[in-house]
């Protein structure tokens, strides 16, 4: 008897384990058209296999990511298919609240994205959260994954921490659609703990905000910096963000930085 209890709980864990696996090996699949975008655009002859080994996923080898990007279009230089990696069984879509939504104050829309940064030959990922009215930059994580463990959720933990004392509800929380973003544990922090509306657009070029600053701070900052490790990363990517919202002017802004816009609005 328990023999048959112990085989029942061994099954039963490694069911657990296998379905946490492949939990994992989605959610990052589920992003990587969006970073091989980005890596295309950068480097428009790249092959597959190159992309591989630059962009090294830990959910799979290469001869299933060479696979992959054949299956997303990438075969040629240029992206055939940009389609969404989403699967019809279970994964949540958020419809694209942003679009007749008129900003005229700040913690109304807040707007997330996740872009690669390469050193050597490895390739980090820095996750970003801007707020859409005061361009402030919230929250932010560098990271050596892709798991929403190791990019939304810190990100947007410190974005919470720097909005504490002014944290209303309603907050619409908009993205593209990387299973980051629809991960049940960061859907479940929106929504039931901070009482935040999720949105998505439907492609990542179409997150303008998010895309724009992903930009900036790449082109403007941290290219432009000797970078040898991921610490050093991680030291250049807060000194670029407390550059961006102390210093930096935006025409927009009246060209004053976010901070000091923020400032007028006390």
């Amino acid at each position: 008897m328990n023999l048959l209890y112990n085989d029942l709980s061994i099954t039963k864990q490694a069911v657990h384990q296998g379905f946490n696996r492949a939990l994992k090996h989605y959610e990052e699949a589920s992003y990587l058209v969006n970073i091989i975008v980005q890596v295309r655009r950068d480097h428009p002859t790249m092959s597959c296999e190159g992309m591989y080994y630059r962009i090294n996923p830990s959910t799979m080898g290469r001869d299933k990511f060479v696979q992959f990007c054949m299956d997303n279009g990438f075969r040629s230089a240029a992206p055939v298919n940009r389609r969404r990696t989403t699967d019809s069984s279970g994964v949540v879509r958020f419809d694209n609240l942003t679009l007749d939504f008129q900003v005229t104050g700040i913690n109304q829309v807040w707007s997330s994205d996740i872009t690669y940064f390469p050193v050597g030959n490895e390739f980090f990922y820095i996750t970003f959260i801007i707020d859409n009215y005061s361009r402030r930059i919230l929250g932010w994580n560098v990271s050596k994954s892709l798991t929403t463990e190791s990019t939304t959720l810190p990100a947007l933990k410190k974005a919470v921490n720097i909005r504490r004392k002014t944290l209303p509800r309603g907050i619409i929380f908009h993205s593209d659609g990387g299973g980051q973003y629809y991960d049940k544990n960061f859907v479940h922090y929106t929504q039931k703990t901070l009482h935040m509306k999720n949105s998505m657009c439907d492609y990542p070029w179409k997150n303008s905000y998010a895309e724009r600053l992903n930009g900036v701070i790449k082109n403007c900052y941290l290219t432009h910096w000797p970078i040898k490790t991921f610490e050093g990363l991680v030291k250049m990517v807060d000194r670029a963000v407390d550059l961006y919202n102390r210093e930096k002017p935006h025409k927009s802004l009246k060209f004053k930085s976010p901070i000091a816009f923020e400032e007028t609005l006390m």
